[in-house]
């Protein structure tokens, strides 16, 4: 999988530990995130989800990347390749700069990335919002995500799965 080729409009890399910082900047700004989703960002926390992986998968299907704008960071997409099947791409996890917010800036990304995984046969693209986080939900829904009707709990709030299919 070539993440450069994820956006045709941002330059978008792979992040490490070394970029912890900077994801932490962009995150902690979006504290309505983190009142569905306890706890708040922390520069630990954004390292462990980097390595963070679902049962039975490994490093390679893992993709935590940032989508930049001219140097600067805008957005931060937590990606497993092949969850729940070889079929499917997850999003485990997308936030953009709060900058950049209500401006298509989130949605031309998806956009971006549903057009990638479709040129390369992939069937849907899945991911989870928490439930009652309405502007998470509202945001899926207008791009196209639908509830799978698959629900989970989770340390204080329950996930919601939707899924957007390709074809």
């Amino acid at each position: 999988m070539n993440v450069e080729e994820f956006s045709e409009h941002y330059q978008v890399r792979k992040l490490t530990e070394d970029d912890a910082e900077i994801v932490f900047s962009l995150c902690k700004q979006n504290s309505l995130f983190y009142e569905y989703c306890p706890p708040f960002v922390t520069i630990e926390s954004i390292c462990h989800d980097m390595v963070k992986l679902p049962p039975k998968k490994s490093r390679e299907d893992k993709y935590y990347v940032g989508f930049f704008d001219a140097g600067r960071l805008i957005a931060v997409m937590d990606l497993i390749d092949g969850y729940p099947d070889t079929q499917t791409a997850f999003i485990g996890f997308f936030m953009t700069d709060i900058s950049v917010q209500k401006r298509g800036v989130g949605s031309g990304i998806v956009s971006g990335l549903c057009a990638y995984f479709r040129a390369h046969g992939y069937q849907a693209v899945r991911l989870g919002w928490v439930k009652g986080n309405a502007q998470s939900e509202s945001f899926w829904h207008k791009n196209h995500f639908v509830e799978t009707g698959i629900t989970y709990d989770t340390d204080g709030y329950t996930v919601i799965v939707a899924q957007r299919e390709l074809f």
